[in-house]
């Protein structure tokens, strides 16, 4: 039996409905999606494309409607698009479906709509009220974000010895990794308190996570502009960047049409694909788009229910 993967339809004036449209036969093939979409909605956005409808899909309504405007931010594609991201939660959650995908929100659209998140994670923390721990990447190299939409000024006064010591130990038991990187959050890592002294809590934090597990896993705090080298990846693909540049320049600057969105450190399975909504190009057939993420994200689902089948 395939399993059935419930899919958020991301904002609908992006290119979340095409992605969605043009990908469903490659991964119905491993799959059975579910889209929180209404039909109506899938219906016209494949005549806008200029593509046919699928078949056989499954659609279930957020109970909302609304019209496409493509490449706008608006109250009503945010709200849309919450209430389809909700919806398929509430799915996994009463086991209707084994796993989520979210397609690529607009943060602008939900904050028209009065939301105060600041994405799919933030919600997911409060839903579940559980320290979700964002996670992007791909087969070759993965980056765990210590904090995400934060603004820049505000990083240093975040990083505190007890949450990243807990940070750690979640994301070494949720993965499983034998080595992890950790980035140090100045220029050469602080070069020993001449630049910075936020390296002397990492460095506590990493030596105690190690401490706690009686081995070494944790390495650092590693100077960030070396880091992600070539050769300093041959022992290790899974690094912890203290900001979100930090770490996802350099990801998406290597593997940015494969890299998914992986939220770890929940009770449910939720990726994502690692890219926006792209709303310059949505709807204008101008180029050629890109599934692989969104392919690879659902892929990464299955992949995860497989896992926690075996295990049970």
């Amino acid at each position: 039996m395939k399993p059935k993967i419930a899919i958020s339809i991301g904002d609908p004036n992006g290119i979340g409905p095409e992605i969605a449209l043009k990908a469903h036969d490659f991964v119905g093939s491993f799959c059975n999606p579910v889209y929180f979409a209404g039909s109506d909605l899938l219906e016209e956005a494949a005549s806008r494309l200029g593509i046919d409808m699928p078949e056989k899909i499954e659609c279930i309504s957020p109970s909302l409607s609304t019209t496409i405007i493509p490449g706008m931010a608006t109250a009503e594609s945010g709200a849309y698009s919450f209430a389809s991201f909700k919806k398929a939660i509430e799915a996994v959650c009463n086991g209707s479906c084994k796993a989520i995908v979210t397609l690529p929100i607009h943060k602008e659209a939900w904050m028209l709509a009065g939301l105060r998140y600041k994405g799919h994670t933030d919600f997911l923390r409060e839903f579940f009220k559980k320290n979700a721990i964002m996670m992007l990447g791909c087969e070759e190299l993965y980056v765990a974000l210590f904090t995400e939409h934060t603004p820049l000024k505000d990083v240093p006064a975040a990083i505190t010895y007890e949450r990243l010591k807990s940070f750690l130990l979640d994301l070494q038991k949720e993965t499983g990794e034998k080595k992890i990187g950790v980035l140090g959050l100045n220029p050469h890592a602080g070069d020993h308190g001449v630049i910075g002294s936020e390296e002397r809590v990492i460095a506590k934090a990493i030596d105690d996570a190690n401490l706690a597990l009686g081995k070494t896993v944790f390495n650092g705090p590693l100077v960030p502009d070396t880091a992600f080298c070539p050769k300093s990846r041959e022992s290790c693909r899974l690094f912890v960047a203290m900001y979100h540049d930090q770490g996802l320049a350099p990801l998406k600057a290597l593997y940015f049409e494969e890299s998914i969105n992986i939220s770890l450190n929940l009770p449910v399975v939720r990726t994502s694909v690692d890219h926006g909504t792209a709303f310059d190009i949505a709807y204008t057939n101008k180029h050629t788009l890109s599934l692989a993420s969104y392919v690879n994200a659902v892929k990464k689902a299955v992949e995860f229910i497989n896992r926690d089948t075996q295990r049970s």
